[in-house]
């Protein structure tokens, strides 16, 4: 049966803030505790998701979590009223409401890891949330975006989904942003391609010596087993340690596949030419013919892959077969991405066009276009089985819109985390963003 891939884009939350909380981001940390502008985030996202919907690319909308998390902060001892305890901590741990007032969970890739009716062995898509246990602002997402995924796609006769894995450095998750598949076409059985960082249980393997490699091989394998993926289907390819230290914290800053074309970075994988043999003969059995496109480190050095986020891009099929490269406005401001952008795209292979993106809200805190979006793989009688409410149209867009000019602020620093009327507007707003996506009630919130 034919199939489509589906971009659910994180909408960026209403506490949208520059906390500098990703210890090996480097974009992340440089922007600590300067002012963000949570509205206009938010609408750089939503136009994005517009314009690639008018393009004809099929769009939904995944919701933001609630915060600050007063649930976590109790556990963490903090009681009294919840404004109290938001004051509290604000008083005693400032640090600790900055974690429990990230929207970090706006970059979407990294929510879990999907696997296609295609590849799985009882013929449904899966769904695995990241336990993202290497930060802890984002280890607290995984339950509300267990939630959320299960109130999105909801007919069990199509989709599966299993519990994060256990939040212990051993099963060390980040999601899709370590996961890419290839495929002659979406609807046939593909290759899935799972990139780690380190092994936890083979202390002699090599790993990063300076930022944390948040991947295990082990969580890969486990999700793998999850999805019922089969060993012919399955690549594990470890990431180079080299470029984790400088500051590449995700397979997706340093690479981008889809279908049969793979682009990334010479210095992408620490064992490139036994991983990329081992997908071309797979794909192969499958039909498929692997395009491996390799940016050198004398067009494109790690670090200005890293300032640009060039390899944090996606890539979409267009109508005649080739592919549109979408990629932040930073990849323009650079002298070499620009001029390999513009080689590439002359050069007549498969990637014949680049669109720009203005998502600077967004890449200041370290997250780029393919961050912000999760790929789900569906066929038509899954896409039928979707929550409707998520997909985005023309009417959905203009009531988004409009939700964010009536509940974000256009400035938010550390010190307004403090606020306890932030809590109340956050509260009221994902109220309201549950009607509108017709998700029922997720949040904690809506709960307890």
């Amino acid at each position: 049966m034919s199939a489509q891939e589906v971009n659910f884009d994180g909408l960026v939350g209403p506490t949208h803030n520059y906390g500098g909380l990703s210890w090996g981001n480097l974009a992340s940390q440089a922007s600590g505790q300067t002012p963000s502008n949570p509205k206009e985030a938010a609408r750089q996202g939503l136009a994005k998701m517009k314009a690639l919907h008018d393009l004809g690319f099929p769009q939904g909308v995944l919701a933001p979590q609630e915060r600050p998390d007063v649930a976590t902060l109790r556990r963490l001892g903090f009681s009294g009223s919840d404004a109290e305890v938001v004051g509290r901590a604000a008083r005693d741990a400032m640090p600790l409401l900055v974690a429990c007032s990230s929207a970090a969970a706006m970059w979407a890739a990294n929510a879990c890891t999907v696997s296609p009716s295609a590849d799985s062995a009882d013929g449904r898509v899966h769904f695995t949330p990241a336990n993202l246990n290497g930060t802890f602002h984002r280890s607290i997402e995984h339950s509300t975006t267990g939630r959320l995924l299960r109130a999105m796609f909801a007919d069990e006769r199509h989709f599966a989904h299993h519990p994060a894995l256990p939040a212990v450095s051993q099963f060390g998750d980040e999601g899709a942003a370590n996961h890419m598949r290839f495929c002659r076409s979406h609807g046939e059985p593909g290759v899935e391609f799972f990139v780690f960082g380190r092994s936890a249980f083979d202390p002699g393997h090599p790993a990063p010596l300076r930022l944390p490699a948040r991947q295990t091989q082990e969580a890969s394998e486990a999700v793998a087993r999850l999805h019922g993926l089969e060993a012919e289907a399955l690549v594990f390819a470890q990431q180079s340690p080299a470029v984790i230290d400088q500051g590449v914290f995700h397979n997706d800053v340093i690479a981008v596949g889809n279908g049969e074309v793979l682009l990334h970075h010479e210095d992408a994988f620490l064992h490139g030419v036994q991983a990329l043999a081992e997908l071309r003969v797979k794909l192969a059995r499958r039909g498929g013919r692997l395009q491996a496109i390799s940016v050198s480190r004398e067009e494109v050095s790690v670090a200005e892959a890293l300032r640009s986020y060039l390899f944090n891009s996606q890539l979409l099929d267009r109508a005649d077969g080739s592919m549109l490269l979408v990629v932040p406005e930073e990849c323009r401001a650079s002298d070499s991405v620009w001029r390999y952008l513009t080689r590439l795209i002359a050069a007549g292979g498969p990637i014949r066009e680049v669109k720009v993106f203005d998502l600077e809200q967004s890449m200041r805190n370290g997250g780029g276009p393919a961050c912000l979006r999760l790929r789900v793989v569906l066929d038509e009688r899954e896409l039928r089985a979707v929550n409707p409410g998520v997909l985005l149209d023309d009417g959905l867009y203009a009531r988004l819109d409009v939700w964010i000019e009536r509940h974000y602020r256009d400035r938010l620093n550390e010190a307004d985390l403090a606020d306890p009327q932030l809590l109340a507007e956050c509260r009221t707003a994902l109220d309201e963003l549950t009607q509108l996506l017709g998700l029922g009630s997720v949040y904690p919130f809506q709960i307890d």
